[in-house]
């Protein structure tokens, strides 16, 4: 764990380079900021900023130089003590343009904004659409207009944008300020839906950048712009002041008391814990770790025991918890049941937990370290197609703030039961050691390799023991490349990569951040199988 941690610290560092010294050189040539430093400035000094998908786009694009953390940073912050979400062009990278990974990067920042009701803050620095990859990124729903959606979407619900436009903002990425609340404007700056040299081509015009589009312009003739600032610093300024002129958020629904530490110290939850696949551990003293002492109630500890659920204080927050198990068990009827794997009593168990939680208002708290619900002949009779729908669908329409938290193996259909990427939790985060994929990798490896044998047998060739396990190391290897958790961050399926011993910390902040999403909607869940 420690030699992974180190290296994707080391590799983190550098993708804050963002495009490079060199780079970051020019953009102050220009007499502006980088994205990192615009964003340090925004926020409260000595405040944390929880950034989100860092690792946006990390080992993609290569053909093209690459676009680390996708040319954009998100993430939240404080601005007078106020939680807000930021989301900032990276000039340094391709002009800040965006590719396709960029599109779902603010995307992802932007819903979260809608489940969360924090007021977002854009700092826009983009020559607008990557146009090599313009046919990725124009045209679908979790593509470039998706975000300008979003925008109008945000501003019906109630929720505060406010918008700086600190270098260039060109073609349809001009809507994306212009559809905020606020819009401030830098000297230096251009708002247009075409240049210069493109009004010349399309229409004949000979026009320069400041008539065109410049921030006097904008000010003093359009109208578009609200405020015309100097510089970066005197923008940054006037930003924190209008955002601590907001109004207040609204109440929070959900219950908080006097913090307590933990029953045990953050810095040993690794003692309790192993990363092998096979390997066992009890959940419970890994949650020890994280949850307040003394408020740990377990609901229905005696039935489906391969699923933790109970309700916990963390930081003083009330939660629910739905985790693994990750020891084998003994029913009070029945067989032992191994660590990891899902049954049809823990599956039934959850769901009416989780329910619970949403009748209750209280936000989830998902742990993965699953292999999957169980299969052969007495578990399909018993019905776990039928308990297993069922936790999906109340996973699926519960109201309440879901946080899912990768420690292990998430695999399968035990990834979807537990709040996977797909079932839109407010935040998804995991440890270093985390894996992500349908199943692990030795158990498809082997299934792929059987493929591959059949096929190469029916042309007649004959597979000897050594091609045999060549093809598996091969195959095994590509297979772990693609569950490895640092793959799964780069493609925007993981918010963050955490320190395990900061998980405590961490989810006290995340519920923070959800702790005031606006009157919750009725908790409903149709149709659920018996």
């Amino acid at each position: 764990m420690a030699e992974r941690l180190a290296e994707i610290r080391e590799r983190e560092n550098e993708i804050r380079l963002g495009g490079g010294l060199k780079a970051i050189e020019r953009q102050h040539e220009k007499g502006r900021l980088t994205a990192r430093e615009r964003i340090a400035a925004l926020c409260d000094p000595g405040a944390p900023f929880f950034e989100l998908s860092l690792w946006a786009a990390d080992g993609m694009y290569a053909e093209v130089g690459g676009a680390p953390s996708a040319g954009a940073i998100t993430g939240i912050g404080k601005i007078h003590g106020r939680n807000v979400m930021v989301v900032a062009n990276d000039a340094t990278v391709k002009a800040g343009a965006f590719f396709p990974a960029t599109c779902k990067k603010v995307i992802r920042a932007q819903r979260i904004v809608m489940q969360t009701h924090l007021p977002a803050v854009y700092l826009v620095d983009s020559a607008g659409v990557f146009l090599p990859m313009q046919d990725e990124v124009f045209p679908d729903e979790d593509d470039f207009g998706r975000i300008f959606r979003h925008n109008a979407v945000i501003s019906a619900m109630g929720i505060p944008q406010v918008a700086a436009i600190m270098g260039n903002c060109v073609a349809g990425g001009g809507y994306l300020p212009v559809m905020c609340d606020t819009l401030l404007m830098t000297e230096g700056s251009g708002l247009y839906l075409a240049g210069p040299a493109l009004v010349r081509s399309a229409i004949g015009q000979k026009v320069d950048h400041e008539e065109l589009g410049g921030a006097f312009m904008h000010a003093a003739i359009s109208g578009t712009v609200d405020f015309r600032e100097k510089d970066d610093p005197s923008c940054i300024q006037r930003l924190r002041r209008l955002i601590d002129g907001l109004g207040p958020p609204s109440p929070s629904p959900f219950k908080r008391s006097t913090p307590r530490p933990a029953e045990h110290d953050p810095r040993t939850i690794l003692e309790h814990y192993t990363d092998q696949q096979a390997g066992e551990y009890d959940m419970r003293e890994l949650l020890a770790h994280v949850v307040d002492a003394e408020s740990w109630d377990e609901f229905k500890a005696e039935y489906g025991q391969s699923l933790i659920t109970a309700f916990a204080r963390i930081d003083g927050w009330s939660v629910g918890i739905v985790a693994n198990q990750k020891k084998r068990t003994t029913p009070a009827k029945g067989p032992i049941e191994m660590g990891g794997v899902i049954y049809h009593e823990s599956a039934d168990k959850a769901a009416r937990f989780i329910m619970n939680c949403n009748q209750q208002h209280i936000p989830l708290i998902f742990v993965h370290d699953v292999n999957g619900f169980m299969v052969g002949r007495d578990s399909e009779q018993a019905g776990i197609i039928r308990s297993g729908a069922k936790m999906v669908n109340v996973v699926s329409n519960s109201v309440v703030p879901k946080i899912s938290l990768l420690v292990g193996g998430s695999y399968g259909a035990g990834h979807y039961a537990l709040c996977g990427r797909a079932y839109d939790p407010t935040f998804i985060l995991a440890w270093p050691t985390a894996r992500y994929a349908v199943m692990g990798g030795m158990q498809a490896a082997m299934t792929l390799l059987q493929i591959q044998e059949q096929a190469l047998e029916k042309k007649g060739h004959k597979i000897d023991r050594k091609e045999h396990e060549e093809l598996l190391a091969a195959i095994k290897q590509s297979y772990d490349e693609k569950t490895d958790v640092r793959y799964a961050a780069s493609r925007g399926w993981i918010d963050a990569i955490i320190d395990p011993h900061e998980t405590r910390t961490v989810l006290s902040q995340l519920l923070e951040f959800t702790a005031h999403p606006g009157e919750l909607p009725p908790f409903r869940t149709g149709a659920l199988q018996v």
